[in-house]
C-alpha cells in the first residue's frame, strides 16, 4: 500500500513527503518483524535460546514497545520526557547495558597466566652474572686483512 493511494499530498506539505515515505517503510518493516515475533509460540523461541539469549530478547522486546508508546504520546501531543514512560526507558536501557557487560565478559579470551608470565619473563632484561661475562668474551685472535 503506498501512501499516494491513501493521503492526497496536497493534504500536508511537499517538503515533509519524503520524510512521510521513510516513516511509512519503517512502520512497514516493524508490522513484518512484529508478524515474524508472533507466529512462532513464545516457550517455543525461549527453549531455543540459551538464558543470556533469552534476556536479550526481553530486553529488546519490552524496550521496543516502550518506544512504540513514546512515539504513541508524542502523536497525541503529549510530551513524552515527562512521562514515567522516560524512566522506564532508562531502566531498560541500564538492564541492555549490564547484558552486554556480562556477554562481553563471556566472549574475552581467558588468559592463560602461566604462559603470560613465560612471556613477560623472556621479554624483559635480566643483567648476567659476572661469571658468564668473563668466560665469554670472545678471545682477541689475529684480524684477517681483507684484499
Amino acid at each position: 500500500m503506498e501512501m499516494s493511494e491513501d493521503i492526497n499530498m496536497e493534504d500536508y506539505p511537499t517538503e515533509i513527503h519524503d520524510y512521510l515515505a521513510a516513516f511509512e517503510k519503517s512502520l512497514d518493516s516493524v508490522d513484518e518483524m512484529l508478524k515474524t515475533m508472533m507466529s512462532v509460540s513464545r516457550s517455543e523461541l525461549l527453549q531455543k535460546l540459551d538464558p543470556l539469549e533469552q534476556a536479550k530478547l526481553d530486553l529488546v522486546s519490552v524496550y521496543t514497545l516502550n518506544s512504540m508508546f513514546w512515539v504513541y504520546l508524542a502523536t497525541q501531543g503529549i510530551n513524552p520526557k515527562k512521562h514515567p514512560v522516560k524512566q522506564e526507558l532508562e531502566r531498560i536501557r541500564t538492564y541492555m547495558n549490564k547484558v552486554k557487560e556480562i556477554a562481553d565478559k563471556k566472549k574475552a579470551s581467558k588468559l592463560d597466566k602461566g604462559a603470560a608470565s613465560r612471556f613477560v619473563r623472556s621479554a624483559l632484561w635480566e643483567p648476567k652474572p659476572e661469571n658468564e661475562l668473563t668466560s665469554k668474551t670472545p678471545a682477541k685472535g689475529k684480524k684477517r686483512k681483507m684484499d
